[in-house]
Order: C-alpha cells, then sequence, then structure tokens
C-alpha cells in the first residue's frame, strides 16, 4: 500500500494534470465526443423506454429478447450504414429501459428520491472511472479485461447454479455487489480499450457508445438494488420502532 500511495504522489498530480490530454490524438478526442454523446442520447431513450413500461407495462422477456436481437443485428451491419446503426441502438435503449421498468417502477412507488440519487452515483462513477481511464498511461488497465472477463463467467455460473438450486438473499446480494465491481471495472477498461482502438484507426462510435452503454445500465441497476434493499431495511427499523 505504501509502495501505492509513493508512486501517486511522484507522479505530481495537479490541475494541470487533469487538462493534460496530450497523449489523446485531436481525433480520438473528436471521436471520444461523438460516442458520448451516442450514449447521452441512448440514456435518454432508455428513460424514455422505462417511461413506457410505467405506462403500458410492456417491460418483460420480450423487450429482453428484443434487446438482445436488435444489438445483435446493429454489430452485424457494417459501420458505414450510420443511420441504420444508430437507430438500432436507440431501440435496443428503449428495449433495454423497457426491461428494467419493473425495477425503476418499483423505485418509484417506495422511494423516488432512490431512483434519483442512484442515477447520479452512476453517472459521477462512470464520469470518475472513464475519466481516470483517459488520464492514465496508455494500455495501463486493458490488462484486467482477462479478469474482468472471468468474473462475468462466474457470475453466469452462480446465476445458473441459484436457478437450479435455489439461492439465499446474501447469495443473491453477492452476487449484486460483485457484479457491481466486475461492471464498474469494465467501464475502465472499455474507456482504455476505446481510445486504443481509435488510436488504430477503428472509429466505430455506435459500437463503442453501445459498449458503454451496457456498462452504464448493469452499473445502475446493481447500485439501484443495492439502495431499494437499504431503503427497505430502514423503513422496517422505523416501523419497528413505531411499535
Amino acid at each position: 500500500m505504501e509502495a501505492f500511495f509513493e508512486s501517486r504522489s511522484r507522479s505530481n498530480w495537479s490541475y494541470d494534470t487533469l487538462k493534460n490530454f496530450r497523449q489523446i490524438s485531436p481525433v480520438v478526442q473528436s471521436h471520444l465526443k461523438r460516442v458520448y454523446l451516442t450514449l447521452c442520447c441512448a440514456l435518454v431513450a432508455s428513460a424514455f423506454g422505462a417511461y413506457l413500461h410505467i405506462l403500458w407495462n410492456i417491460g418483460g422477456y420480450l423487450t429482453s429478447f428484443a434487446c438482445f436481437g436488435t444489438m445483435i443485428w446493429l454489430l452485424s451491419i457494417p459501420p458505414y450504414q450510420e443511420q441504420k446503426r444508430v437507430s438500432l441502438l436507440m431501440a435496443s435503449a428503449v428495449f433495454e429501459g423497457a426491461s428494467v421498468g419493473p425495477l425503476i417502477d418499483l423505485a418509484i412507488q417506495i422511494d423516488p428520491s432512490v431512483l434519483v440519487a442512484a442515477f447520479v452515483g452512476t453517472a459521477i462513477a462512470f464520469a470518475c472511472f472513464s475519466g481516470a481511464a483517459m488520464l492514465a498511461k496508455r494500455r495501463e488497465y486493458l490488462y484486467l479485461g482477462g479478469l474482468l472477463s472471468s468474473g462475468v463467467s462466474m457470475l453466469l455460473w452462480l446465476h445458473f447454479a441459484s436457478s437450479i438450486f435455489g439461492g439465499s438473499a446474501a447469495f443473491f446480494m453477492f452476487e449484486i455487489y460483485f457484479g457491481l465491481l466486475v461492471f464498474v471495472g469494465y467501464m475502465v477498461v472499455d474507456t482504455q480499450d476505446i481510445i486504443e482502438k481509435a488510436h488504430l484507426g477503428d472509429l466505430d462510435y455506435v459500437k463503442h457508445a453501445l459498449t458503454l452503454f451496457t456498462d452504464f445500465v448493469a452499473v445502475f441497476v446493481r447500485i439501484l438494488i443495492i439502495m431499494l434493499k437499504n431503503s427497505a431495511e430502514k423503513s422496517e427499523k422505523k416501523k419497528k420502532r413505531r411499535d
């Protein structure tokens, strides 16, 4: 731990360091602007999908399959068909929002402030970890990709085991916290991967926005579940005190 803090102190962090993007070329910076603008549009489309669920209760397995299908369709289309790919990205975002809609509807019924806090917390985490990936040395965190892939496969096996043998609440929360750790790591790794690919000439901003969108939603859902659980526990304690 001492070596870690010593290495950080030697790097002489300052406000000028935060403004230093010289290792990112102007072309890559322009590409990142398009990626994050497209990501913001996808998040707005996802919020619209959640609103549609609240109105007409459309979220479920069908919207999840539709989201997965539109993502595969998007990735199968060549990059030069830009308008079609952007439309598919927005459609997949709407389906994703509708799929998360039941959880959002539950949060609104319990405590709407939890929903706002979860989104703001996810946005802050995304900005901090993406910024850290941009300011770090090129390819510094890419080696974590293998560990994170192993983490995702572990999550899949845990979910498969719990669906067959059943799982406790503690086991479910372990999945949530472990998944949160994995996808926060993906925020850093995917940001550096996008930057490195852009330096090598891959300027497919639609696919890169889709990658960051899936990371954002995965972190948001887990933070929201954790905050809803904490809110429910607090309300139960208040009821017991009143009784």
